[in-house]
């Protein structure tokens, strides 16, 4: 489960604005109440939130690898809304962090409050997810996955899977998010693969929001409307895992009777791989934390650092989730 750090905050004006997280999510520290006032470096953190295995995998990843730098981590849980994420920044400002990351909810509307972290001489390095502002001076780096390249690798798995067959292959989609940069990507990067061949057909694509008990309602809905599906693309493994819920209660075995491909590579998603109830996963590693934390101390030093970090990342058949499996960290 994701981790709760307490916040330090000096003063009462601080105290009154420290809702950055909003709701039930609180801002953290591990005992600085801002940077600047010893060589430590403070850092701050916003979550996206805790909508699936691979979230709080990275949440635990950056958590870890903040302690083990020595670098006093702030940390925010947006609990999935760009409010929220947009309040914490403001007060990471107001806190006078030396470095602000987040993983941005959505990718538009960044503007205004990345300006202020700007004028305030903060700088901002994104994690997991980019914005589409077209001003890339209000961050230093982005670090994450391409996600386009990701889709493209599940339309490449189908298309060889399918290779040589005339039949119409029909195809449903369980989209992340809206808005949010995978599910754009993975969905473009797919459409982009499977285009070449009329036979592929996306004939339902609906959001399941990133989380388990979504991709299940969705696809019982899927199941209910469309009497012919033979593929299943889910933009994430727990969306995936609630679907083979739904195919399972419905008398259809998933895997062979609908051929599933999902995106991440989380154990739980690793497992069901190597029981065939699964066909494919395109990995996405959540395990950011240490890449994290040497482009933080780097920004922190004024040093020049790449504006684009690709994560380096694989794909999985059962028999290689079988190899991979005990030796998975997340």
């Amino acid at each position: 489960m994701l981790r709760r750090l307490s916040v330090a905050v000096a003063g009462g004006l601080l105290l009154a604005s420290a809702v950055a997280g909003c709701g039930a999510s609180d801002d953290a520290g591990s005992g600085n109440s801002g940077g600047g006032g010893d060589d430590k470096i403070t850092l701050g953190f916003s979550q996206v939130g805790a909508e699936s295995g691979w979230r709080t995998a990275n949440t635990k990843s950056v958590q870890d690898s903040a302690a083990s730098a020595g670098i006093d981590l702030k940390f925010s849980d947006a609990q999935g809304k760009q409010e929220n994420q947009i309040k914490a920044i403001r007060n990471f400002i107001t806190q006078r962090v030396d470095v602000i990351a987040f993983s941005p909810v959505v990718e538009s509307g960044w503007g205004t409050v990345l300006k202020e972290a700007k004028d305030a001489n903060i700088p901002v390095i994104l994690t997991d997810r980019a914005i589409d502002d077209p001003d890339t001076t209000l961050y230093k780096t982005f670090i994450g996955s391409d996600f386009v390249e990701e889709g493209k690798k599940a339309g490449q798995w189908l298309v060889k899977e399918y290779e040589g067959k005339t039949e119409t292959v029909n195809i449903v989609e369980l989209q992340g998010s809206p808005g949010a940069a995978p599910a754009n990507d993975r969905k473009s990067g797919f459409a982009d693969v499977i285009k070449a061949d009329p036979k592929f057909k996306v004939i339902a694509s609906q959001t399941g929001q990133f989380t388990r008990t979504d991709g299940k309602a969705v696809m019982e809905t899927f199941l209910k409307s469309q009497p012919d599906i033979d593929v299943l693309y889910a933009h994430n493994d727990d969306m995936g895992l609630g679907a083979i819920e739904a195919i399972e209660a419905a008398g259809k075995k998933p895997g062979t009777d609908i051929k599933i491909i999902t995106v991440d590579a989380v154990k739980d998603g690793m497992t069901a791989l190597s029981e065939n109830k699964i066909n494919f996963i395109v990995e996405c590693s959540p395990l950011l934390g240490p890449q994290l934390m040497d482009l933080v101390k780097k920004a922190k030093a004024g040093e020049t650092i790449p504006q684009r970090v690709l994560t380096e990342e694989t794909t999985f058949t059962p028999e290689q989730a079988k190899e991979a499996l005990p030796s998975r960290k997340y």
